[in-house]
């Protein structure tokens, strides 16, 4: 991972809000908070919680007397976040590295991570903070991306991008959201941390746009691609973006359009 893979600036969250979330964030979120939600917790914590797409879903279904606290790294994106939900007196907004949490032992009834733990430059470590924080018999609640060759979007828009910058491609995606995607490095990774139980469940459904301009955008413009695309050419992120979208309708149409999408979601117990 290189330091602008962590970089969400910008213009990079409202488009990231208002394309990438709904394209392919909002039903992992659903489905995340939902099994936060059946733990019954009165205390929970986001890490890595971006714009709030994970944040929205458990504010609609935690009790009125749960408390949530969201963190990430990037003020941008908590600002973004906090800007949606600032009339919730449940929720608590904080800037925090997942790798060195600012909070007590033993605070939290559940630790929560939507599509995050893929940027910790150091799992192993943020892990073992989540469980240092974590109540006993408390769960760890996250998902992770599949394989880029299961997210048809991101992998038809990294090819694109690749065919613009042929001699240094842009491998963002590539590298970082779909690295991390085998189950038996998770359970490694979280047995290291001294996690007990681990639960791995595959859930793949599928990507919905309204046009294969909005992916192009929402990942060209709205991710830390958009970072790989300046740093080699800065004037031609409009060029990579409309190869994208060329790509994306070849693929797909160019209407509204349809694509497979995958992720794994994991609960382990303290």
């Amino acid at each position: 991972m290189t330091e602008t893979d962590k970089v969400f600036a910008g213009s990079i969250p409202a488009i990231y809000d208002g394309l990438l979330v709904p394209m392919i964030f909002t039903y992992y979120a659903r489905d995340l908070a939902a099994r936060v939600a059946q733990r019954n917790p009165s205390h929970v914590l986001e890490t890595a919680a971006g714009t709030g797409a994970l944040t929205r879903e458990l504010a609609a279904r935690l009790p009125a007397n749960a408390a949530l606290t969201a963190t990430d790294l990037n003020q941008p994106m908590l600002d973004h976040n906090a800007s949606t939900l600032r009339h919730d007196a449940r929720i608590s907004w904080r800037q925090a590295d997942a790798l060195a949490l600012p909070f007590e032992d033993e605070k939290f009834d559940v630790v929560t991570c939507q599509f995050g733990v893929m940027f910790f430059p150091d799992r192993v470590r943020g892990y073992a903070e989540a469980r240092r924080v974590l109540k006993s018999r408390g769960r760890f609640i996250f998902n992770v991306w599949d394989r880029i060759e299961e997210n048809d979007f991101a992998l038809v828009v990294t090819e694109a991008v690749a065919s613009v910058f042929p001699a240094d491609p842009p491998r963002f995606m590539a590298r970082t959201p779909h690295r991390y995607a085998d189950p038996v490095r998770i359970r490694d990774d979280l047995a290291a941390a001294s996690f007990g139980s681990t639960a791995i469940e595959t859930l793949a459904t599928t990507s919905k746009a309204s046009s294969p301009r909005d992916v192009a955008v929402a990942f060209c413009q709205g991710t830390p691609l958009r970072n790989e695309i300046e740093a080699r050419d800065a004037a031609r992120l409009e060029e990579a973006t409309q190869a994208a979208a060329d790509a994306v309708a070849r693929r797909f149409g160019g209407g509204a359009i349809e694509g497979r999408i995958s992720a794994h979601v994991i609960t382990t117990v303290k």
